[in-house]
């Protein structure tokens, strides 16, 4: 085993049935003090492979490891945290003594609530009971129980939910700090600038399959060109035909072009040339929610406004 790895999944399935396949031969590796983004659409699989991770299901192939021992065991337990999906806590209980049970059921010193408590920051609404509080303060509560055991793993299923603007700031601020202690964060959303903000490296999964990796300064590394000009349908088609472009895609009104960026004087040519008004032709990078929406979903059709779903 790696030293260095805090999960590593091998070939994972999880099947429901004959015909639902929420996990697809998912290979992937967190290494110890990083911030690993989990990425993918509703229904690809995210959820469930938290799960099995966190040992509460069982996959039906493959293999998956927790600092090299199998989710669920004693030792893998031991070793994290979780949050996964909306964490529910005895609603008559104040925050506080929510953690106390919790405490007492995992061997774990009162000593730690407290602490646990000021880093979300509930310190001052801890006396009160968990019915009266909002959805980012029991989320916050959430991450103060998966902190108890003072892991070495964090695993997050959008732990930002409901949170307002200054409480996602504040969060991404504590997750971000876990990393540099040295715990390792399997942080699962779906906030791009979330995710641009905090994390090391990005899984993308779609339909239970890992198909990008990367940080997020590698998977926006894209050249890209974005040429506004009308008639934009001949103008797609007199791109596209061209040596050296990968694809032409496009968005309000404007075409996305992959291709090294010295092709653009070679592309205007092209245009004018054929009569076509060429009003913008610049380079951009690409956004880490315009790479998602790529490998993700089909891009809508030249002439058509795209928007995110």
């Amino acid at each position: 085993m790696d030293k260095d790895l805090a999960i590593e999944t091998r070939d994972l399935v999880k099947r429901y049935g004959e015909r639902i396949v929420a996990v697809n031969r998912l290979s992937m590796r967190v290494y110890r003090g990083e911030v690993y983004g989990f990425l993918g659409p509703n229904g690809a699989g995210k959820t469930t492979t938290l799960r099995i991770l966190a040992g509460l299901v069982r996959p039906t192939s493959g293999s998956a490891t927790v600092f090299g021992d199998a989710p669920g065991s004693d030792i893998a337990l031991a070793s994290m945290g979780v949050l996964v999906e909306t964490p529910t806590f005895y609603p008559y209980l104040s925050g506080r003594d929510n953690l106390r049970v919790l405490a007492r059921y995992a061997g774990v010193p009162e000593q730690r609530i407290a602490p646990a408590l000021e880093r979300v920051q509930l310190a001052s609404r801890a006396g009160d009971r968990f019915s009266s509080y909002s959805l980012g303060m029991k989320q916050r509560l959430g991450v103060a129980a998966a902190l108890l055991k003072d892991p070495k793993l964090l695993i997050l299923d959008e732990p930002t939910n409901g949170l307002d603007p200054a409480g996602m700031a504040d969060m991404r601020a504590l997750i971000r700090g876990l990393g540099h202690e040295g715990r390792s964060v399997l942080l699962s959303s779906h906030l791009m600038t979330e995710v641009e903000q905090i994390c090391d490296r990005v899984g993308v999964i779609r339909t239970g399959e890992l198909i990008a990796e990367g940080s997020p300064d590698e998977l926006r590394d894209r050249d890209r060109l974005r040429v506004r000009a009308h008639p934009i349908d001949e103008a797609r088609q007199i791109v596209s035909r061209l040596s050296g472009v990968e694809r032409v895609g496009g968005s309000d009104g404007a075409l996305e072009i992959d291709a090294d960026p010295a092709l653009a004087s070679a592309i205007n040519r092209a245009l004018v040339s054929a009569g076509i008004d060429v009003s913008e032709l610049r380079q951009e990078r690409g956004s880490l929610e315009e790479v998602f929406l790529e490998l993700t979903q089909d891009r809508t059709e030249i002439g058509v406004s795209s928007h995110d779903s």
